[in-house]
């Protein structure tokens, strides 16, 4: 008997089986598919490899701005795809090498919960059973779906089937306006492709700051992205072997729809139902000091758990808490509301604790100080100043949370991060120096300004 068995090999749960070894713990890791789950094989890294592509591709494009003279660079979309296959596999090589080198068993099959245990079932249907002390569900999620656009992995795709395109669409249509649909229609609009984005709400990554989102949306239209904000598409026709898109009284042709509206969880044929575990449409209940279920033994990590953003990093965080009550009987809470978000569109977007409006809701008195990169040295040494430094504090109080978009945003957020879970006080953070010239000169400059002492 193991005294963990974890199904899922994806963040959650290869996180945990790393983390086990600290305590000495047995484990088995049952997987059908390889080691990585969706950030590794289909989210994640793939698709920041696509966006590194497209990055180098822009740069390059613009050469001449900065004295460089070269000629107008291709595109050779086979060999991005075979690159961003490349790094993958390396990576998961990688982790099947650690989890060997910490005494993880590695089970392939589907696994389900079944008496107590886990029933693992092979590609040849043979069957093996395999018992412990502890169960970890971390069975990860799919692309969603929408009604009348059912996925058929050519003219109508998921984030899955998009990142294995073998050649670029010329014109593709994105359902959903969220962190997927940007960063794909960021990296095709940099590719040359004519695109076409559809969101219900009334600004593209609706959950984020208006004006960090603002600086993406000026950057989306200079690529000739069309947005399509407030908007509701209709039933899809073929139409010459194009697709057709209908939204109020018009309608787009393209080649392809991508359907971007979030991911669903895998906890459908898993055995939940044979447990005292609480489902909720797909999501599990857990106590979230300890990510345990209702179900004595039983532990949820990563994209299934309810109420808890659907984030790698998340994952992570959950398997090592998970893994520490087993271990040690103590909880080890992840602290939601420090774990940043990070959109790899150009520019980025990163985001940190409560926005304004969020704080507001809760019936904070916030005082809400930004700092644009326009006059930031680096960032025109770059030539990338569109984008802010946005901070939210308690008035009189600690920051409650912070937003940045432009160039390195996704780097720079953790710096934030260490501020909300710290509740510094903006005059406490802003008495440490950045160094010049550099991008994160924006944060030093917001941090004065919040304290009540600008310089620039």
């Amino acid at each position: 008997m193991y005294d963990v068995a974890i199904i899922g090999g994806g963040p959650g749960g290869y996180a945990a089986a790393l983390y086990a070894n600290n305590f000495g713990l047995s484990v088995a890791l049952v997987e059908k598919d390889q080691v990585g789950g969706t950030c590794l094989l289909r989210g994640c890294i793939p698709a920041k490899a696509w966006l590194q592509s497209a990055h180098v591709f822009s740069m390059v494009k613009r050469a001449g701005e900065f004295g460089v003279v070269s000629s107008e660079p291709e595109l050779d979309w086979l060999k991005a795809l075979e690159r961003k296959d490349s790094v993958v596999s390396g990576l998961v090589k990688g982790l099947g090498g650690l989890l060997k080198g910490r005494g993880v068993e590695v089970i392939n099959g589907y696994g389900a919960l079944k008496d107590g245990g886990i029933e693992v079932t092979g590609k040849d249907l043979s069957t093996l059973r395999v018992e412990a002390a502890n169960v970890i569900l971390a069975s990860g999620s799919v692309p969603r779906g929408i009604p009348g656009y059912d996925f058929d992995g050519t003219r109508i795709v998921s984030s899955d089937d998009a990142l294995d395109w073998k050649r670029r669409p010329d014109r593709v249509a994105i359902i959903g306006g969220g962190v997927i649909g940007c960063e794909f229609a960021s990296l095709l609009g940099d590719f040359g492709s004519e695109v076409h984005v559809f969101e219900a709400l009334d600004q593209l990554l609706p959950e984020m700051d208006p004006d960090a989102v603002k600086t993406l949306d000026r950057s989306l239209r200079k690529k000739k992205v069309k947005i399509n904000t407030s908007t509701i598409v209709g039933a899809p026709e073929m139409v010459d072997g194009a697709v057709r898109v209908p939204f109020g009284d018009q309608s787009v042709d393209v080649d392809a729809v991508l359907i971007a509206v979030g991911r669903a969880p895998v906890t459908d044929g898993v055995g939940l139902e044979s447990t005292n575990a609480v489902v909720d449409r797909g999501f599990v209940e857990v106590d979230r000091a300890t990510m345990q279920t209702a179900e004595p033994h039983l532990f949820a990590v990563g994209d299934i758990v309810a109420g808890t953003p659907q984030l790698a990093h998340a994952g992570f965080a959950e398997g090592i808490s998970a893994i520490t009550y087993i271990a040690t009987g103590e909880a080890a809470p992840v602290d939601y509301n420090a774990i940043p978000l990070v959109v790899y569109t150009d520019p980025e977007v990163a985001h940190v604790g409560l926005s304004e409006a969020q704080a507001t809701a809760q019936g904070r008195a916030v005082t809400v100080t930004s700092h644009g990169m326009r006059g930031v040295g680096r960032a025109i040494i770059q030539g990338e100043v569109g984008g802010i430094v946005k901070l939210v504090a308690e008035t009189d109080g600690p920051i409650l949370g912070a937003t940045v978009s432009g160039p390195g945003a996704g780097e720079m957020i953790h710096e934030l991060m260490y501020t909300v879970a710290w509740e510094a006080l903006p005059a406490e953070a802003a008495a440490y120096i950045h160094a010049h010239p550099t991008v994160s000169e924006a944060i030093g400059e917001t941090l004065l300004s919040a304290s009540g002492r600008s310089l620039h």
